[in-house]
C-alpha cells in the first residue's frame, strides 16, 4: 500500500496538500499542471489514484512556479 504523502513511482515526498491534515483544505499542486496520460498508465493499476506522483516523476517541473527562498534575518 502506498502512503498518501509519498510518490507511488519513486517513494519520494510528493508534497500533496491532501495528504496532511494541516494543508488538506488547500488545492494540491497537481491541480494546476497537466500530467501526461502515459505517465499515469505506466504505474501499476493498484497504485493509480492512490497518491500524487512527485513533480519529478510527473514530469511537470517546468509547469510549476519556481520555489521562493526566504532570506535569513
Amino acid at each position: 500500500m502506498t502512503s498518501t504523502d509519498r510518490c507511488p513511482a519513486c517513494g519520494a515526498r510528493n508534497d500533496c496538500s491532501k495528504a496532511s491534515e494541516q494543508t488538506e483544505h488547500l488545492p494540491c499542486w497537481c491541480y494546476s499542471v497537466s500530467i501526461a496520460a502515459e505517465i499515469l498508465q505506466a504505474l501499476p493499476p493498484q497504485q493509480r489514484n492512490s497518491a500524487c506522483l512527485c513533480p519529478r516523476c510527473a514530469d511537470v517541473l517546468s509547469q510549476l512556479p519556481p520555489a521562493t527562498v526566504e532570506p535569513l534575518t
